[in-house]
C-alpha cells in the first residue's frame, strides 16, 4: 500500500519537508516512489504537483493526517471528486 507522507529535509531546527508517495512498509527517511510536494512549515510555503498527487490518490494512496491537512488547505480534493463521478 502507498502512503502520502511528509519526508524531513533541511538543518536543525530548520526543518522542511518534502511531500512524498512511499510504500506503507517503508521508514520516514526510506526510498521514495516520487516526489509529489513540498512544505515550509516556517515559511509557510506549499508547492504541490497536484497531477502527481491526484493519480496516486486514484490509485487508493491514502495520505497521513499531516498530508491530508496540507492538500485540504490547498483543495486538492475538489478536483478529486468530480472526476470519480
Amino acid at each position: 500500500m502507498v502512503k502520502l507522507r511528509l519526508k524531513r529535509c533541511g538543518r536543525k531546527q530548520r526543518a522542511v519537508y518534502r511531500i512524498v508517495a512511499i510504500d506503507v512498509r517503508s521508514r520516514r527517511e526510506g526510498k521514495d516512489l516520487r516526489k509529489v510536494g513540498f512544505y515550509d512549515p516556517i515559511k509557510n510555503q506549499t508547492y504541490l504537483n497536484v497531477p502527481a498527487i491526484l493519480y496516486f490518490l486514484e490509485k487508493g494512496a491514502q495520505p497521513t493526517g499531516t498530508v491530508q491537512d496540507i492538500l485540504k488547505k490547498a483543495e486538492v480534493f475538489k478536483e478529486l471528486r468530480p472526476n470519480q463521478s
